[in-house]
């Protein structure tokens, strides 16, 4: 009997803002790639999904990754200098949220500046964390400077990667942190 590989499709969302620069916005080119679908906060269509939220207690680790399987994952994309913590209480009843842990930004608008991820990274990111690396890279490379992004924070990625838990990633970030 032959064993065949089963690919699980992605439900990889974006709730769109409208804020940032359309020629800028990586979430845009995304879904012009057909690597993620917008959808509206209104809906319900991805209801339970991890939700990216930086203001989350709870951290991405491994432990999510069923969640992602089952339900998706959602990026919220809009300007940094807009996106406030009551801006993702909306949400707080239907999907589910993580923060992601310590990483820098390597896009070129944010380059080298901690937690200051672009939509594309944080997405990237989670999926490489919670152990789909083939699709992570799938995201990245649409972008000129995406697998530099990566490489910034290969190390930190793989250290989050190999951490089974979320109390294990938080203790490798305190770790981290404590370096700086």
């Amino acid at each position: 009997m032959a064993i065949t590989n089963i690919t699980i499709e992605m439900r990889i969302y974006v709730i769109n803002l409208k804020e940032c620069d359309p020629k800028k916005c990586t979430a845009r080119k995304l879904r012009r790639f057909g690597l993620v679908k917008f959808i509206d906060r209104r809906r319900c269509i991805a209801k339970g999904a991890i939700l990216l939220n930086p203001f989350s207690e709870k951290v991405l680790s491994k432990e999510d990754r069923y969640i992602i399987e089952k339900k998706g994952i959602i990026a919220l994309d809009g300007s940094w200098n807009k996106i406030g913590e009551k801006e993702f209480e909306k949400y707080k009843k239907l999907y589910a949220f993580r923060a992601l842990p310590y990483l820098v930004a390597g896009n070129p608008i944010h380059y080298g500046i901690p937690t200051m991820l672009s939509t594309v990274e944080a997405l990237a990111f989670a999926l490489y964390i919670v152990g789909f690396k083939e699709k992570a890279f799938e995201l990245l490379r649409i972008f000129s400077w995406g697998i530099k992004a990566f490489e910034l924070n290969s190390e930190l990625l793989e250290m989050y990667y190999n951490a089974n838990t979320a109390k294990e990633i938080i203790y490798l970030q305190k770790k981290i942190l404590k370096k700086d």
